[in-house]
């Protein structure tokens, strides 16, 4: 295992996952477009350098990226580099398709590419409780799994390249329908006359809870909602992937579908910008007990 790593995207996940890579000891150069990502990043002990290939210039690159197209650029630009005793590790949840469309050239160039998208938002990241579905080849996975551990409550090699994706992809549904139901829960509560910290701290860590309702419960009791894990924007991306590949191998969807409506209502309601927790908000407005 190497000590030196490289980081390509310092957005939201990207800068906590850096951050607990230097924590854990490692050597991080890291790239990103925004200056203020950048300066994010540095006052956390992460090495900027003036580009993505310079970022790369170490055995292990991860890359952390918001949209499928900036992961086609990098990994053309990064192609163009001999890859043989470097293995990129992708972070990000695109299609199937736009992960091999990255992986194609960096392969052909004789880097290593490994499918790795990890499970959990920025508050999670930052607690080292993400969790790292890697696929690719097995020994690509073994030489990176020191690296995963530094932020990574759990991490687990899931097969050949894509299957990483598509097992992000069928959690993500489970990430959002538990959100849904906590916010439904929560606001029963409070229309029976419970009080809602008090409701949480019942719940939570029982038999009846879910990992979203521990976490985002405590935010929906609150009513506060800008301590951002993860915003609407994220699940919102991510909803046409998980419907189409739904739709590719033939598995109706129909409780997720009926869940990310109330994302979508969180949107149009000017609530986006926050946590996702939020749909709490939206629905106590549905159910007539809006708090100030």
């Amino acid at each position: 295992m190497t000590d030196e790593v490289g980081f390509i995207g310092l957005g939201v996940l990207g800068s906590a996952i850096a951050k607990n890579l230097v924590e854990g000891g490692f050597r991080v150069r890291g790239a990103d477009t925004s200056e203020a990502a950048r300066q994010a990043a540095a006052d956390v002990g992460v090495e900027i350098v003036e580009d993505t290939r310079a970022a790369a210039d170490a055995p292990i690159v991860f890359v952390c990226l918001a949209s499928a197209a900036a992961l086609q650029a990098v990994a053309a630009d990064l192609a163009r580099m001999p890859g043989e005793g470097r293995i990129l590790v992708e972070l990000g949840t695109f299609s199937v398709a736009d992960k091999e469309r990255a992986r194609e050239p960096l392969a052909r160039s004789g880097w290593g590419v490994l499918d790795c998208p990890v499970s959990g938002n920025r508050i999670m990241a930052l607690e080292r409780k993400l969790t790292a579905f890697c696929s690719g080849e097995r020994a690509d996975y073994e030489a990176v799994r020191g690296a995963l551990s530094a932020f990574c409550r759990k991490e687990l090699y899931v097969g050949p390249f894509g299957n990483g994706i598509k097992t992000k992809l069928c959690g993500n549904i489970l990430n959002l329908v538990h959100n849904t139901v906590a916010a439904e829960a929560m606001v029963l509560a409070m229309k029976s006359g419970l009080d809602p910290v008090a409701f949480h701290e019942a719940i939570a860590g029982s038999g009846s809870s879910s990992a979203m309702f521990d976490v985002r419960g405590a935010m929906m009791a609150a009513g506060d909602y800008a301590r951002e894990g993860m915003n609407m924007s994220v699940p919102l991306k991510d909803a046409p992937l998980i419907a189409d590949h739904a739709a590719s191998v033939g598995a109706p969807i129909p409780l997720y579908q009926l869940a990310v409506q109330f994302y979508r209502a969180a949107q149009a309601q000017g609530l986006a910008h926050l946590d996702a927790a939020v749909v709490c908000k939206v629905m106590e407005r549905l159910a007539g007990c809006e708090r100030p």
